[in-house]
């Protein structure tokens, strides 16, 4: 019998690219949802067009699909129920690629029925209509992206110094690699049905030992220049990023500096490997930042 086909959007982003190699390693038939030019994708692994903006465009992309990794690319719900729809006259399995703040009163960080906070609300709502669907799914929750601090890149090459608000926030950063690792089981096992595993990296690290972390790995000091936070909020606004966006981001990284996220050992339950440090990202990523 031939072996069920996953399709995975945002195959060219960090957690996407990570799990398309994953599963092309392990023999999974992975087909990568594009929206633009083909990225150069391991041999074997077949990239189609399609828009998650355009439920309609998704027809060849889904067609023969057993499971789909869905990551939301827009800061609202507003047609995503439409795609989910298109996904159902297809699939069987939706894994949905949410985040650690969303809360129901059962996994969520602080149990909120119904935030009020831009992320949060587009993420919640992705979640209810992924487990209305009536498909099989999973909602993976996962804490702060250690690859978000690729934003650091220019300017640890160019001037040797991060400049960023909260010097000692601290949170448990996870690897990509960890979070693909997590979607594997999820897209080819039965193991995370209707779950919504919070997954989270092995240890808080502060902003400040990020940024050290990243000069070892490149071998050369990095310092850490502390803003403010309207200073870091203008800076966002004048580099293109959403006011929405902004007004979520920074407010809420501020409040972790008094309620950090927890840490778990849920990687290591459900994949069988401990979580990857934030040494090691930075060791992986060395080049970005050189």
């Amino acid at each position: 019998m031939t072996q069920p086909t996953i399709l995975v959007t945002g195959a060219t982003g960090k957690v996407g690219g990570a799990l398309v190699a994953q599963l092309h390693a392990a023999g999974v038939p992975v087909r990568a949802l594009v929206r633009g030019n083909t990225p150069d994708f391991p041999e074997g692994v077949q990239a189609v067009r399609g828009d998650l903006g355009d439920p309609a465009s998704l027809g060849t992309a889904l067609e023969g699909v057993d499971a789909v990794f869905l990551v939301w690319p827009f800061l609202s719900a507003e047609g995503a129920s439409d795609v989910i729809d298109a996904i159902g006259k297809h699939a069987r399995r939706v894994v949905y690629l949410s985040s650690a703040g969303v809360g129901d009163g059962n996994g969520g960080r602080d149990g909120a029925e119904e935030p009020d906070e831009a992320i949060t609300l587009f993420h919640t709502e992705l979640e209810r209509l992924v487990e209305a669907s009536g498909l099989e799914w999973t909602a993976l929750r996962p804490t702060g992206f250690a690859g978000n601090t690729l934003g650091w890149a220019e300017e640890v090459r160019t001037t040797g110094a991060v400049r960023a608000p909260l010097a000692a926030l601290a949170r448990p950063l996870i690897h990509e690699a960890d979070m693909a690792a997590v979607a594997v089981q999820a897209l080819t096992t039965d193991a995370l049905l209707g779950a919504r595993p919070l997954i989270t990296g092995p240890e808080l690290v502060t902003q400040e030992r990020q940024v050290e972390l990243i000069g070892e790995a490149i071998g050369r000091p990095v310092r850490f220049e502390e803003i403010t936070l309207s200073e870091a909020a203008a800076e966002m606004k004048a580099a293109g990023y959403p006011a929405e966006l902004v007004e979520a981001i920074v407010p809420a990284q501020a409040k972790m500096l008094a309620d950090p996220e927890p840490v778990n050992d849920e990687v290591e339950r459900i994949t069988g490997t401990p979580a990857r440090s934030f040494r090691e990202w930075a060791r992986d990523h060395a080049a970005d930042f050189r």
